[in-house]
Order: C-alpha cells, then structure tokens, then sequence
C-alpha cells in the first residue's frame, strides 16, 4: 500500500470533532458553552457540573491539535517545496521590478527636471503677470474715477458760476452716470471690481461725487417746482423757463436709480417724484384757496385768478412734456416712451394733466361746500344766493386755465392747445353748485 493510499484512508477516518457547528456562520462561542452545559447537566441541579462539558472542550482541543500535527507532518515536503517554489519565483519578479523601478525614477527625475520644475516657474511668472495686470487694470480704472471726478468738479463749477448755464445739470449728470457705470460694476473681471477697497476712490465718492449729485438733485427739483408762465411772459421768457424745465427734468430722469432695476420696467422715478409733487403743490394750494374763497366771495376773483394761473403753469408744463424726447441713457437699454409726458401720464393713471388738475379738485372741493352748507348762517345764504354767477365764474376759470400763455405756444401747438373742456367744466362747477341745492 503506498503512502498517497495511506493518507487518504487516514483523512476518511471519522473525527471527533464536529466541524460543521465550529465552520457555521452564525457560531458564537457563548451559545456553543451553553449548549454543552445544558447537554451533560440538568438545568434544575445546583450547583452545575462543568468538569464535564469542559473536559468535551478540551477533548476536541486536543483532537484538532493533534489532526493539525499529523497534516504537517505527512504534508511536510510538499509544503517546503511549495514555499520554496513561491519564494524563488517572489526573488525572479523582484529583481525584474527592481530593473524597471530603477528605470521608472530615473525617468522621472528626468521629467521633473525638463517639466514640472520648468511649470512650477513658468506658474510664478503666471501669478505675477496676472497681478501685474489685475494691479494695472485697477490703476487704469482708479485713473479713469479720478479724471471724471476732476471733470465732474469743472463742470459743477461752471454751473455755479452762471446761473443761466442750465446745460450744466445735464453735463453733470452724463458724468455722474459715467462713474455710476464704473463704481456700479463690482463682480470680478468687470470694471469697478475691487475700487470699493481704493481709499482715493472712497474720498472721491464722499467728497465729490456724492456731494455734487445731491447738489445736482435738489436745484433740478427746485427749478421744477419754481417752474411758472405768467400770462404776460414774452416769448424769450417763455424760451428760457423752457430750456431751464426740460434742463432740470433730464437731470432728474438721468439720475433716477437703476441699480437692481430691469430695463424694461425701470421708470424714472426722481422725475415722476417732483412732477407729482409740482402737482400736488398745485392743487393743494388751489384747493384750500377756492374754498376759503366760497365762504368769502369778495375774494373769490382773486381766488380763481390763482387757480387759472396754477392750471396754466401745468398746461404749459404738459406742452413742454409732450415735446421733449426722453435723454439718452447709457444704463438703460429699453426707453420705450416717446416723450417725457407719457411717463407722468401712466404713473397718476390719467390722461391729461389739466383734466388731472381740474377733477382732482372738484372732488375736494364737493366736501368743502358741503361743511359750508351744513354750517348754515350767512355764508351758506350768500353762497346759495349768488349761485348762479359763482358756477360761470368757476366755468369762466375752467376755460381760462386750461389754456397755456401765448408765449408757449408755436405752430405745432396752437391747435392742440384749443382743446374741448366740456366735461372738466361740467364736473368743476357741479362740485360746487350741486350742493347747493335749489
């Protein structure tokens, strides 16, 4: 019998030991004690007996051990030459990578020094040229603030200088949008990135242009609000407090905000503000005027004299809307509006700014005559009394004030200005005479 015949009949011998419940996934040492514990004891004896599960234990220690020492021994040639054959073959594969690691470095060190040393340099001089130019970029644009600032300055000083130079406003605002263009343009790469962190720039902001734009803000707002055209200005005159108007609503529509605002929806809202106030300022002075009048009528011509010349000044102030086309914005793309009026218009929801004028007046003016009428006495007697002229006089002023002064007007506008006044009549003197009663 040979040998290979001799260990496989001693591997088929049966064993002791159970394999399968040491080799199963879910073996735990604790649960394979207690198993053998309640095997070889009753579970009601105190106290247990362990000498004898643990001599089962030591049993299959002992059998394994011994089944490890026969394999070794038996299989011990094998092995070593097994171990040998894998160690010969380790030495072969390590003196080949040896050659090849060797070869790897030295190309390598050879790479590092042709490539990535030459980029390592070349990436410096790139850091440099590009802060070279970042700090150039920021000189230029420093240089460009710098010199509309001076400009800006001239310029306000030429309008300080003369009075009549009101051409300077509108100067003075294309400057101010020039440096709101730059200032305004803070994301990286765009003109103005980093001029926030420039002290000169920051003393330029303080000390010139934000002094100088309120300055230019405030005298367009007072030449509007001051805006008048008596009845007997001549036509020079007329000529002059137009050139002055329109000067001061361009600034105003110049400088209006566009920051955050979308081009097709932005409106010029310094503009709008002032002429709604020039409004405003107009009817309430109006209003509270006529009706301290019908509780006095020997004031009331004087009254409606004051009230047909607040309506000839926004007759006139339409006219001059109407013909004046809106200033070229550079930070606004979309100006649909054709002229300055139309603007206005769409902001106090109406269609004309006399009719604005007139019905906006007789709606305060309704209440008035009635806390007249309710007071009884005298007044309200007189008023009731003299009805009949108070209602053509209002009529007479609503025909007078819707006409703006000659010296406004030229071939274009005479014939608009002969416009059908019928309803604003209507409602002006009803607002008085209704409440009247009989």
């Amino acid at each position: 019998m040979t040998a290979a015949s001799n260990s496989a009949r001693e591997a088929e011998e049966p064993s002791y030991v159970d394999y399968e419940t040491f080799l199963s996934p879910d073996f735990t040492p604790a649960a394979f004690a207690n198993s053998l514990v309640i095997a070889t004891n009753n579970p009601n004896d105190t106290p247990l007996d362990l000498s004898t599960p643990l001599s089962r234990v030591l049993f299959d220690a002992q059998e394994v051990d011994s089944h490890i020492d026969q394999l070794t021994t038996r299989s011990a040639v094998p092995l070593l030459q097994h171990t040998q054959q894998q160690t010969n073959a380790s030495t072969r594969i390590l003196t080949e990578l040896d050659a090849q690691i060797k070869s790897l470095n030295d190309s390598y060190r050879q790479l590092e020094k042709e490539v990535i040393d030459k980029h390592a340099e070349a990436d410096e001089v790139r850091q440099v040229a590009l802060r070279l130019w970042e700090t150039l970029r920021l000189g230029r644009s420093v240089g460009r603030c710098l010199q509309l600032g001076r400009q800006l300055e001239i310029q306000h000083a030429e309008l300080a200088a003369s009075s009549e130079d009101h051409g300077a406003l509108v100067r003075c605002s294309y400057t101010i949008l020039s440096l709101r263009e730059i200032l305004d343009s803070k994301a990286p790469g765009e003109e103005g990135h980093g001029l926030g962190r420039v002290d000169a720039i920051r003393a330029l902001q303080d000390a010139i242009i934000t002094p100088i734009e309120r300055s230019i803000r405030e005298t367009s707002e007072r030449l509007v609000r001051e805006f008048a055209a008596p009845a007997n200005m001549t036509f020079s005159q007329g000529e002059e407090s137009r050139l002055r108007v329109v000067s001061a609503m361009s600034a105003l529509y110049l400088l209006s905000p566009t920051l955050g605002a979308k081009s097709e929806k932005w409106t010029p809202r310094l503009l709008l503000q002032s002429l709604e106030t020039y409004m405003r300022s107009a009817l309430q002075t109006s209003i509270v005027s006529l009706a301290r009048s019908l509780g006095q009528l020997p004031t009331l011509e004087k009254s409606l004299a004051e009230v047909t010349s607040k309506c000839q000044n926004i007759v006139s102030l339409e006219l001059i809307l109407e013909n004046t086309k809106p200033p070229s914005h550079p930070l606004v793309t979309h100006q649909k509006a054709a002229n300055l009026l139309q603007p206005l218009l769409g902001h106090l929801e109406t269609g004309s700014l006399p009719s604005y004028f007139w019905r906006t007046m007789a709606s305060s003016l309704s209440t008035r005559v009635q806390d007249i009428v309710n007071r009884g006495g005298v007044v309200a007697r007189t008023l009731k009394s003299n009805k009949s002229n108070v209602g053509d006089a209002i009529r007479q002023t609503v025909i007078n004030g819707s006409k703006p002064p000659s010296a406004m007007l030229d071939a274009k506008t005479k014939t608009k200005a002969e416009g059908n006044w019928d309803r604003e009549i209507a409602v002006m003197v009803g607002s008085v005479v209704n409440g009247l009663g009989r």
